[in-house]
């Protein structure tokens, strides 16, 4: 769009110039600088932008960086990463209708970002479409085999489907390219043990994920989650429901007995 601007900026100082030499040249030195300014004004004020969205995001202020993001799409209609960036922040304030809207936005100009397939893979997770999820999430990795949380989050839909062998197996591969994220790893890897039925190995990831989380203070919310898992599986049967499955026995003995 620019090229096409200047193009026709230059078209029309060509004209005058045949008629006022002089002052042709001036005006022309005069709308250059503007342009100039003009240009360095919008990319100020998109860096500016750029930096308050990243910053209203990380303070969890979702509708202010969605506002933000609305400017930043309004000066720049055709970057598929602020439509991605919006699409995620809809996501996060709970807003799954917009965010698909915007993240397919963000594909169609971009079907090569792999981040909008993992991200609308989240959301449809989140609506309950795992099927769906499950196909974003092998785009992303298609074009991206690298990208960490496409292997987690498809590891964890794999889980919800009971499909506990693939969803480990993801968790492995994800353990072996990554150098981040190891906290997340082992933490829904040793829930998957859990729900699987592998004890042990479940009690050794949950440690290890909490061995990291400690380091992480901003991971607090995600040290509680892997916290209260471990609780549940080392905390031994309560009264309440030995007295339970006590009375449920007498019951089955009565009826045995019944003549």
């Amino acid at each position: 769009m620019k090229s096409n601007f200047d193009r026709k900026k230059n078209y029309r100082n060509q004209q005058v110039k045949q008629k006022f030499p002089s002052y042709a040249y001036g005006s022309d030195i005069t709308s250059l600088s503007n342009d100039v300014m003009s240009n360095l004004n919008t990319q100020i004020s998109e860096l500016r932008l750029r930096t308050s969205v990243e910053e209203k995001a990380s303070q969890g202020n979702y509708a202010m960086a969605i506002f933000l993001l609305d400017e930043l799409i309004a000066i720049c209609p055709d970057n598929a990463a602020d439509y991605n960036n919006r699409g995620l922040m809809y996501f996060r304030n709970n807003q799954i209708i917009e965010a698909l809207c915007d993240l397919s936005q963000a594909l169609q100009i971009n079907p090569c970002l792999d981040s909008a397939y993992n991200n609308r893979a989240n959301c449809h997770a989140a609506q309950g479409d795992l099927a769906e999820a499950i196909a974003d999430y092998e785009l992303a990795l298609d074009i991206n085999p690298a990208n960490l949380r496409a292997w987690i989050n498809q590891g964890i839909t794999f889980r919800e489907l009971e499909l506990y062998d693939l969803a480990l197996e993801n968790l492995d591969i994800a353990l072996i390219i990554g150098d981040s994220l190891e906290e997340r790893i082992y933490g829904e890897r040793g829930r998957t043990h859990h729900l699987r039925g592998d004890w042990n190995c479940a009690v050794g990831d949950y440690y290890k994920a909490l061995d990291i989380l400690a380091t992480k203070p901003s991971l607090a919310r995600y040290e509680q989650k892997v916290t209260g898992w471990l609780d549940k599986l080392l905390t031994p049967i309560s009264d309440r429901e030995i007295n339970l499955i006590n009375l449920l026995f007498c019951k089955l003995l009565e009826a045995f007995w019944i003549e």
